[in-house]
């Protein structure tokens, strides 16, 4: 049987409570009235940044490019690739019971794809300022020639499967450690004359 990416079960486990809590049912999205309609083919506002405009730090177009290129060479980018199809799966789970939509909405969710794509593009200009935040323009260059070469490459290719196994094995670890700890635990315990249960 064949592991599920690495990608595939973070994105999995972590969007599963976002999306619970960010997809309404079709009845709960019916009843809601959006505070501003947005007039058709308007591009979705981006989010207000957080952080004082004074505070922002400014990058060069060099620097930010490079860390642009780290974003998408090093993989990080593809895992952003499962989110959107998964918030369009979920309204189409919540729209099951309504058989009367499934075409219109099938046609809706492919309509919309160029600006999920913005979104998503949004989301690796956010990551790229994330490591341009971290990262120099000189430590961004040497990161960006490896993952252009055929280590890097190969690096890229394996890691779904590499961090696939480590999970799985940290999950056979984290039992089994858990189990010993607490054995070990009550050990000590019970020299100092203390009884855990």
């Amino acid at each position: 049987m064949s592991r599920r990416p690495l990608f595939s079960v973070l994105t999995a486990q972590v969007m599963a409570g976002l999306l619970a809590a960010t997809v309404p049912t079709i009845g709960h999205a019916q009843a809601q009235k959006p505070t501003a309609p947005a007039k058709p083919g308007a591009k979705p506002a981006a989010p207000a940044p957080t952080t004082p405009a004074a505070q922002q730090p400014s990058f060069t177009p060099n620097h930010l490019a490079l860390a642009r290129e780290v974003t998408l060479s090093s993989g990080i980018a593809r895992s952003f690739d499962s989110i959107l199809p998964a918030f369009g799966q979920q309204i189409k789970q919540a729209a099951i019971t309504r058989p009367d939509l499934t075409k219109d909405l099938d046609e809706v969710l492919a309509s919309l794809a160029p600006e999920m794509e913005l979104q998503k593009q949004m989301m690796i200009e956010t990551a790229a300022k994330i490591y341009a935040n971290r990262l120099s323009e000189a430590e961004l260059t040497e990161i960006v020639a490896f993952f252009h070469s055929a280590a890097g490459k190969r690096y890229v290719e394996t890691q779904p499967q590499v961090l696939d196994e480590i999970v799985q094995a940290m999950q056979t670890w984290t039992q089994g450690v858990s189990e010993y700890m607490m054995v070990r635990v009550r050990a000590e315990m019970g020299k100092r004359g203390h009884e855990l249960q």
